[in-house]
């Protein structure tokens, strides 16, 4: 940009701006703002703030003006609806975090070329501070996104819930033998440690404290076995379950970070939820009772006596 007042301007100045070659049409939602729990202050948890997104999607002509055709266009529900659906899908952090995700949706459409996506925080300073980002979608696609044959490539983990009672136990060496040497990639869950954890009459602080004991006994357990490795980010349980690691899950960051949050924090419950969002094939809880709402997860229950056994 030569002038500077160019790199203040509204998405769609910018667009035309840096436009070169013959020109492509575009759509825009300008000014469209939405509360969200956004921030990785701890002051920005449990809040929501207001912001704002501007878009503009460049796509590759089409005869759709000449022929009145809107099944030959892209909807600017394009761009609402992979806001929204980004929002819903996870707690964000970081502004440019939001604007990459926001921006990968957009240009799966096949016709989309070029995207400026431009997020404010409204309420963080008296004025507006935010991230402008622009992203090209790069090759072409042979045939539409929506035609493609979808291959499942994500693993789908036992998960496994592992009571005080079998962590500090004499069982707990041939239960991980048995984990570890089970066909599918596993993911280990525990109890809150031992000792009592401090109470607080904030329920958001409360459930922090809690979690937090957990991911305690998380790491009392990575001490008695060193297969066991800490985990507790998605792209970190992906990368495991694909090597063949035995994870054990440190809840906190994807809890806080899930929109929804889980509507349970026990143990058991957790364990289920999390078999859930990875779309696990089976639970099983050693020395807990079955939750009362499965969400549609296989669960297997056995006393924490039992011999270590988990079975095809």
């Amino acid at each position: 940009m030569d002038e500077t007042a160019i790199a203040f301007e509204a998405p769609n100045v910018r667009a035309a701006a840096t436009a070169s070659g013959a020109p492509l049409d575009r759509i825009s939602v300008r000014d469209y703002e939405r509360a969200v729990e956004i921030g990785a202050f701890q002051s920005e948890r449990g809040v929501e703030q207001r912001i704002r997104f501007n878009v503009v999607l460049e796509v590759s002509r089409h005869d759709a003006a000449r022929d009145d055709d809107v099944d030959k266009v892209i909807s600017y529900d394009t761009i609402t609806e992979a806001i929204e659906l980004q929002l819903t899908t996870e707690r964000i952090n970081l502004l440019e975090t939001l604007a990459e995700r926001v921006a990968e949706r957009c240009l799966e459409d096949a016709r989309a070329v070029r995207v400026f996506v431009r997020i404010e925080k409204l309420d963080r300073i008296p004025g507006t501070l935010g991230v402008e980002i622009v992203r090209m979608r790069h090759g072409e696609a042979t045939i539409h996104p929506v035609e493609a044959e979808k291959v499942d490539v994500a693993p789908h983990p036992l998960v496994v819930c592992l009571s005080n009672e079998v962590l500090h136990g004499p069982s707990l060496g041939a239960w991980l033998d048995v984990i570890a040497g089970h066909k599918l990639p596993a993911i280990i869950c525990v109890e809150p440690a031992v000792e009592a954890a401090p109470q607080s009459p904030a329920p958001l602080v409360q459930r922090r404290i809690d979690l937090l004991s957990i991911e305690q006994n998380a790491w009392v357990l990575a001490g008695k076995d060193s297969r066991c490795v800490v985990v507790d980010s998605r792209t970190e349980l992906d990368w495991a379950m694909k090597h063949e690691q035995l994870s054990v899950w440190a809840p906190s960051k994807i809890v806080m970070d899930a929109v929804p949050h889980p509507k349970e924090t026990t143990p058991a419950a957790l364990a289920v939820w999390l078999a859930s969002e990875f779309e696990a094939k089976r639970v099983l809880l050693v020395g807990f009772d079955e939750p009362n709402d499965t969400l549609g997860v296989a669960v297997g229950v056995v006393s924490a006596t039992a011999k270590p056994e988990i079975g095809a």
